[in-house]
């Protein structure tokens, strides 16, 4: 018997709090799973090659969508690592990142747990 555990990071409550219907959050979780799979792996490769202005191109992306999908406290760190991104050294970057990127990885998860519970009509 395979058991569903309850979303960490994501909040479909907020997320239909802030677009209205669920089916406009299916849709837009769709978006989110793609951005989220594209994105992790953009950044990883950004921070290998040193590049703090592609890096902080990505987090402010995320960072746009992070108040209408995910908890507070997730909400936070891509803010504090998208502020790092702008000033700090690398190497404070990439420990930031590396604390985020398994909580990002665990919200695609769980989009993903979402949207194959949830089939779009």
């Amino acid at each position: 018997m395979t058991e569903t555990s309850a979303p960490i990071y994501l909040s479909v409550e907020r997320a239909i709090e802030f677009i209205g219907d669920a089916n406009g959050v299916l849709s837009l979780l769709n978006t989110l799973h793609q951005t989220l799979g594209e994105d992790l792996p953009r950044i990883a490769a950004l921070l290998e090659q040193d590049d703090m202005h592609g890096v902080n191109r990505v987090l402010h992306q995320l960072k746009g969508f992070t108040p209408v999908f995910c908890v507070d406290s997730l909400v936070e760190l891509v803010v504090i690592v998208e502020q790092m991104s702008k000033h700090a050294e690398i190497s404070e970057v990439r420990a930031a990142y590396s604390q985020l990127a398994p909580q990002l990885e665990a919200l695609r998860n769980e989009v993903a747990s979402h949207l194959v519970s949830h089939p779009q009509a």
